[in-house]
């Protein structure tokens, strides 16, 4: 008679209690800071403005609105923030692994929202403290009561560093390519799409290597949330990209 089983199933039940309910408190808790620090953080009508005021800082071209067709736009959620169109600017799903992965020794960091990010630019530039996280889950939960989904996208896209001295994707097309945002194909969008996560990192005229091990993993992005065909995938992959 195996007299150990009742003293595993106690630990195992313990372990899968643990798993389960300490991050549930820790997204808890986050929550409760979250609306604690609400009335603190500013109203975000002033957004637009912000935007503005970048790019009028660096002489930078304005995005009056999403480019017609929007391959930047589709690339970046893809990537980014798969959830966008559905999320409340927070994405409860990437921000629940994030948590557990505190616990289980993962490393997930898909929790940041296309609305957080841009909440950190506009708000928080240079702060990375547990503060300035908190500020900035506020603010995005803001931004997606205050705007349509359509008018982040362009807030973010719009005013964005895309590297060399590039703010806004207006500037990046015409910088990188010579072109326009709505001119671009899959292949200039996707290596664009892959530079806002480290524009210095993935330079393509420092680092070309690595922007097209960048440019690679957006691409299957698109295929994994069925915006490109394998095919169409790998032909965007194999486009030739001339910069300027």
């Amino acid at each position: 008679m195996d007299t150990d089983a009742p003293r595993r199933r106690v630990h195992w039940g313990r372990w899968l209690l643990r798993i389960v309910a300490v991050p549930l408190a820790v997204v808890a808790l986050a929550a409760s800071a979250v609306l604690g620090f609400w009335p603190l953080t500013p109203s975000v009508d002033s957004a637009p403005t912000l935007v503005d005021d970048i790019l009028n800082t660096h002489g930078a071209r304005h995005l009056p609105a999403l480019p017609v067709p929007d391959h930047v736009g589709q690339a970046v959620i893809a990537t980014e923030n798969s959830r966008f169109s559905s999320d409340f600017g927070v994405d409860a799903v990437s921000l629940f692994r994030t948590v557990a992965g505190r616990f289980t020794g993962s490393r997930d960091t898909g929790a940041a929202t296309i609305e957080i990010q841009l909440a950190k630019n506009l708000y928080t530039p240079g702060r990375s403290n547990v503060v300035a996280k908190v500020e900035q889950v506020e603010l995005a939960f803001k931004l997606d009561t205050r705007y349509t989904k359509d008018e982040i996208l362009r807030m973010y896209l719009g005013g964005v560093y895309y590297g060399h001295s590039f703010y806004g994707l207006a500037d990046a097309a015409r910088g990188y390519f010579g072109t326009v945002p709505e001119r671009l194909t899959w292949g200039q969008a996707s290596m664009l799409a892959g530079l806002v996560q480290a524009p210095s990192a993935y330079d393509p005229y420092l680092h070309l290597d690595l922007a097209r091990l960048r440019q690679r993993h957006v691409i299957d992005r698109l295929v994994a949330t069925h915006v490109l065909t394998a095919a169409e995938g790998d032909a965007t992959f194999a486009e030739t990209l001339r910069f300027q």
